[in-house]
């Protein structure tokens, strides 16, 4: 007794008869359009033509010919014709001149030198001298003045004259060698007269009629003198203080 077994089905996948590799899908081919290629052609030969005639003359065909000849420019007549109707004469005259030299100058003659001006000379010196001793060392401070007297009055005029405080201690030193501040003080020998010692005495009247006797019409003159000889009485002392005198 055989036994009867139940049949199985199993599904097979056929096989590739060709070959063993994976199958590679079919590509359809390409077609080249061949209208295209005479355009391309024909505008390259235009651009080749366009060149060519600026590049080859036209006429050389001609010119290369052994009849051609060259026509005659401006019909054989010359290039520029000039028509000179008469000669141009040009004068040209210049200007004489002459030249002479420079005639010499006359000397001027030295002037003999006077006594006069030899005294004035040494003043001038002097003067000179005193401007560099001003720089001397600073003035004593006076004392503030009594009221009423020569000295207070004087120091009211330096006041309205605008100079400064120092201007009145050089002025008391110089006349305090001077005369003293004496109104009457006179010196026999030169003839100087009063507080500023005038030379002579009756310069003063310019300044008052009373100038033998009022101390402000001396003072009125003496700072007078002094402005105008000296600028200020530090200028009068500092020349004092050089020769000894102002």
């Amino acid at each position: 007794m055989v036994a009867q077994h139940p049949q199985t089905s199993v599904a097979h996948t056929p096989a590739n008869r060709t070959s063993g590799r994976p199958a590679v899908p079919h590509q359809t081919p390409v077609r080249r359009s061949w209208a295209r290629i005479p355009v391309t052609v024909l505008a390259f030969t235009a651009s080749i033509a366009f060149a060519m005639v600026n590049v080859v003359d036209p006429s050389s065909g001609a010119v290369a010919s052994p009849y051609y000849q060259a026509p005659a420019r401006f019909n054989g007549d010359s290039a520029q014709r000039l028509v000179v109707a008469d000669a141009v004469e040009r004068t040209v005259q210049r200007d004489s001149f002459g030249a002479e030299a420079k005639p010499t100058p006359t000397p001027t003659p030295t002037p003999t030198p006077t006594e006069t001006q030899t005294a004035s000379a040494t003043v001038d010196e002097e003067e000179s001298g005193s401007a560099e001793a001003e720089t001397a060392a600073p003035v004593q401070r006076a004392a503030a003045p009594d009221p009423g007297s020569a000295k207070a009055i004087a120091y009211d005029m330096i006041v309205q004259r605008g100079w400064a405080d120092s201007e009145y201690d050089c002025l008391v030193l110089l006349w305090n060698r001077e005369s003293g501040w004496n109104v009457y003080a006179e010196n026999k020998s030169s003839g100087a007269y009063g507080i500023p010692q005038a030379l002579p005495g009756s310069k003063m009247a310019t300044a008052g009629s009373d100038w033998a006797t009022n101390a402000s019409t001396q003072i009125t003159w003496g700072l007078g003198y002094i402005s105008g000889r000296y600028g200020s009485p530090c200028g009068a002392w500092a020349h004092s203080e050089s020769v000894g005198w102002y």
